[in-house]
């Protein structure tokens, strides 16, 4: 069953000229959610009356005379932001049965501008994995290939995207959980700037990693989610009170003059020879769009993971220490309180208990100096590192990830190996810079290789014109998945 056929930008153009109704839009992929989705699995819920409720509301908003990039256009939302009166579970059964009585910041900011919200997508359990088999309900399928992983944590919204399930998503990114996916499901995957968009919400991993992200079928789908949550919120301290520029308007296409740094720690042995080729590929078609290619180095990338996974499950070693049976999700009932609380946290996954333990470790008395205080110490000379680079250059163009997706249950009982996933997108949560990934190729297995663009902090306006310059220059968004195909 075919989707309408347009992206974010068509749509709203069909929208405008009175062609389609954002009720038969929405309509419409409810249909096909419901025909493709039982296979794929990228949605926990699907919200469907409150979507026909939203778009009708858009419509009439419209016939109003109201305009807007989103007004009427159906997104998903991915299950670790809350949306007011819908199941939010972050994957876990610890939180099942949770019905949030409010919206998180980029919801209600989403709701202001029309949009329509079909649904809550798939992730691991409280966004830690990156293959979305995390997940305590059930594995998302990649809609290029079922029998491989669509990346993770935000493996759902990367899919549905990808299926055509939704027009655009929002997902979150803590270590790579929008790109990497994003990477797996040939879908353009955007990281804005720790504190750009508020965190209000959202349910937290690692407090000072953590950040909404945007999904969309091309750059310019990405920007327009992107443009209409950003911005600053009182109600979360890390949000940065500076002005929102027009996103959109920077999409010019004119790369001429970017210099655009290859790391030559992102070209390193363990990356796909096939993947290697396509991403050296793409830098080369920047160049030839006119950006200047320069030679830089990372020097401490190689502890980004072992810097990461120290801060990432110390700081969710904290933020899950709530989830006692008191006030949040189900409670299982023991002898007294504390088994009580013994019995409801054994409800955590297998991986979540991992990094809980990981973290509790690595902040005990007599340790903390020597794990978390001396990570911290080493996440200030990654950051620097990129703070030289971008010094001499205005973007950094790498592999998101050093494979394309790999099958489901690989690297299942592999925590190192799937941990590795990640290794080129770690550094931007650490270094709070902005960082997307772009469809640039396929492997021999038809499954996408993404490009990554990394910029200084609060450059998104650079990175997603240099990704938009690329796309517009190639083909790779155009293509669709297996699924749903004909």
């Amino acid at each position: 069953m075919r989707a309408p056929p347009q992206t974010v930008t068509e749509l709203r153009s069909a929208l405008r000229r009175g062609e389609i109704t954002s009720v038969a839009a929405t309509q419409a992929m409810l249909d096909r959610i419901v025909a493709l989705d039982n296979e794929l699995k990228s949605y926990l819920t699907i919200t469907d009356e409150l979507a026909l409720e939203q778009a009708a509301a858009a419509d009439r908003r419209r016939a109003q005379g109201e305009d807007g990039a989103l007004l009427g256009v159906p997104i998903a939302v991915k299950d670790i932001i809350c949306v007011a009166g819908a199941p939010t579970t972050a994957g876990s059964k610890i939180l099942d049965g949770f019905i949030p009585p409010y919206d998180a910041f980029v919801v209600q900011k989403l709701k202001e501008v029309g949009a329509v919200i079909l649904g809550k997508t798939n992730t691991d359990e409280f966004a830690m994995g990156s293959s979305t088999e995390n997940s305590a309900y059930f594995i998302t399928r990649n809609p290029w290939d079922l029998e491989h992983v669509p990346g993770g944590s935000s493996g759902g919204s990367a899919a549905a995207v990808a299926a055509e399930l939704a027009y655009g998503a929002l997902g979150t990114d803590t270590g790579g959980s929008v790109r990497q996916p994003a990477s797996f499901c040939g879908v353009v995957g955007l990281r804005p700037t720790y504190g750009r968009i508020s965190r209000w919400g959202v349910v937290a991993f690692a407090s000072s990693l953590d950040q909404v992200g945007t999904f969309g079928r091309t750059v310019a789908d990405a920007t327009a989610l992107f443009q209409a949550i950003a911005g600053y919120d009182r109600r979360d301290s890390t949000s940065l009170n500076v002005p929102v520029p027009d996103y959109a308007a920077a999409l010019t296409g004119d790369i001429r003059g970017l210099r655009v740094g290859v790391p030559a720690e992102y070209f390193v042995s363990g990356i796909e020879p096939e993947v290697e080729t396509a991403v050296r590929a793409a830098i080369a078609k920047l160049e030839e769009l006119g950006a200047e290619i320069h030679p830089i180095t990372l020097p401490h990338t190689r502890y980004a993971l072992p810097v990461y996974y120290l801060i990432a499950p110390a700081e969710a070693s904290a933020n899950l220490g709530r989830y006692d049976g008191v006030r949040y999700g189900p409670r299982v009932e023991g002898a007294d309180m504390i088994d009580t609380v013994k019995k409801t946290r054994a409800l955590f996954g297998p991986e979540v208990k991992r990094r809980i333990m990981l973290g509790t470790y690595a902040l005990s008395a007599g340790y903390y100096d020597a794990y978390y205080g001396r990570a911290l110490k080493v996440r200030t000379l990654i950051k620097q590192d990129f703070l030289n680079a971008f010094a001499q250059v205005d973007v950094i163009a790498c592999p998101t990830s050093p494979t394309t997706a790999f099958k489901v249950g690989e690297r299942a009982d592999d925590p190192i190996s799937m941990y590795l996933a990640d290794i080129f997108t770690l550094s931007v949560n650490l270094s709070a810079s902005c960082g997307l990934s772009v469809p640039c190729g396929f492997d021999s297995k038809g499954l996408p290789i993404g490009l990554q663009l990394i910029g200084n902090a609060l450059q998104e306006a650079t990175i997603l014109n240099a990704a938009y310059a690329y796309e517009q220059a190639t083909g790779w968004h155009q293509e669709k998945p297996r699924i749903g195909r004909g």
